[in-house]
């Protein structure tokens, strides 16, 4: 079978590994596993370093790719059957492979009222809502997305679900601005060549936002910014993975501004994800405006960097595996 090689920075091929196999028992404290066979993915924010190439973590075999739908094809435990269509989420994004082993707690069901490539968006969805979780109430309350990118956009119709009075998108990349009110942004700053506190004081009658969610992460973090941009006492959630360290970070001006920030990694299968299926499925929110673009894996090159360069008007890219079309 086929897994992902990311051999240089820049590049990926896919090389031939043997098969994975299923122990006949699950290990000691697994309920189960199954043999996952992916076959609609779509590529995300955190899949860029191991495909730029980066030295805080180690780049395997099957880097990286972690949001897909696919197939059950063998199983271990009682909560799926052989030919059940799940969501599943690989342990440390090592998922771009033709199949691999995974425990069964870590798939949920997947909604069939919608296309398969919307239903796909609840795993990202699903780690706004965990994100957002950690906040308090959101009703009423003006808010800042700093980063409008695939996650920015989910956090813009997540905040509008939950009530958010205000919802400013920001972003150095214009043509990304131009889905932002799809998706349930109030208003858009493109801050290339405009001072975003300016503007956006002058959107909220002089106030800054209650709550600034930075949706960058990685080198291009917007830390500081989204220091500029709270109000005393607000919060600021740091959604994007950001680099180990961040050396100019403005501390003091956060500490005398008694800012509170939240971070947030590791959504939970028993609740997130399927409550993120769940809105999709009940029309809740519309997801269908962030998917963009569509590649079969044997473009997989090419997809990944449209999606590193952000041209085309490119968000959401969805990656085809072989076994869609059989």
């Amino acid at each position: 079978m086929l897994i992902g090689d990311m051999y240089a920075p820049g590049k990926v091929r896919l090389i031939e590994v043997p098969e994975p196999v299923l122990p006949s028992e699950p290990p000691h404290g697994c309920s189960g596993q199954i043999v996952f066979q992916p076959e609609t993915t779509c590529l995300c924010g955190s899949d860029l370093p191991y495909f730029n190439g980066w030295n805080e973590w180690p780049i395997e075999l099957g880097h990286s790719l972690h949001e897909m739908i696919g197939t059950v094809v063998a199983t271990n435990g009682k909560k799926w059957k052989t030919g059940d269509r799940v969501l599943a989420v690989p342990v440390a994004q090592q998922g771009l492979a033709e199949r691999f082993i995974l425990d069964e707690n870590r798939a949920i069901s997947v909604a069939t009222n919608v296309p398969e490539e919307q239903a796909l968006m609840a795993q990202p969805l699903g780690t706004v809502i965990f994100a957002l979780k950690k906040l308090p109430s959101l009703l009423d309350r003006d808010v800042v997305v700093v980063g409008q990118g695939p996650m920015g956009q989910l956090f813009n119709a997540a905040l509008r679900n939950l009530g958010a009075r205000q919802v400013i998108g920001i972003d150095l990349v214009q043509n990304r601005l131009e889905t932002s009110p799809q998706m349930g942004a109030t208003a858009t700053i493109c801050n290339a060549n405009t001072d975003p506190v300016t503007e956006v004081k002058k959107i909220l009658g002089g106030r800054l936002p209650d709550v600034v969610i930075e949706c960058v992460g990685h080198a291009d973090q917007q830390f500081n910014l989204c220091i500029d941009l709270c109000r005393p006492e607000g919060q600021i959630l740091f959604f994007g993975v950001p680099p180990e360290k961040i050396n100019d970070l403005r501390w003091r001006d956060l500490f005398f501004k008694n800012i509170s920030v939240y971070t947030s990694v590791g959504p939970d299968f028993s609740r997130d994800f399927p409550l993120a299926m769940q809105w999709i499925k009940e029309g809740r929110i519309n997801v269908a405006p962030i998917i963009t673009h569509r590649f079969p894996l044997s473009r997989l090159q090419e997809s990944f960097e449209l999606f590193r360069d952000r041209k085309e008007g490119v968000l959401k890219v969805i990656v085809t595996f072989p076994a869609l079309g059989k």
